[in-house]
């Protein structure tokens, strides 16, 4: 929604992931967030995520809100939503010429997984270490996805 939670989360995770696993890739992707709503553009990520994603060594300080804009479907090739909602706000942003349609993030799961990922922000730290873990699985997911592609 404001990009201030999971989505820089999922961004930081599948930097880091490619920065230790893949870096021959790093100069062929773009990764980037960005939120469905102008809540928050500007600021930084919520600093209960801060503090989550950097017990365990993910590194979000650098990063700052951004609204999803109608070129990201002609900037980037995948596209994904952390729920149903944002899901369809992305839909609508959609341009014709799109190269990409959007997807949920944790459909790289496949059928078992949840659909949605939880918005930790009016929760406990424990939701955000959830959010983590389950971002962290999609991400593992989508950079196996990646490397396929790019090979």
């Amino acid at each position: 929604m404001g990009n201030i939670c999971r989505s820089p989360a999922a961004e930081g995770l599948l930097r880091d992931r490619f920065q230790r696993e893949a870096p021959q890739w790093l100069d062929r992707i773009d990764i980037d967030s960005a939120g469905t709503h102008p809540y928050h553009v500007g600021r930084s990520p919520d600093p209960r995520m801060h503090d989550a994603a950097r017990r365990r060594g993910i590194d979000l300080s650098s990063m700052r809100a951004r609204l999803v804009k109608p070129a990201d479907f002609a900037q980037f090739t995948h596209v994904f939503a952390m729920d149903q909602a944002n899901l369809r706000h992305l839909r609508t942003l959609r341009p014709a010429t799109a190269v990409c349609e959007p997807e949920l993030f944790l459909d790289l799961l496949g059928g078992s997984a949840p659909q949605d990922v939880p918005d930790p922000y009016y929760g406990g730290v424990q939701g955000f270490d959830r959010v983590l873990d389950l971002l962290d699985a999609g991400c593992t997911a989508l950079m196996n996805r990646l490397v396929v592609q790019l090979d």
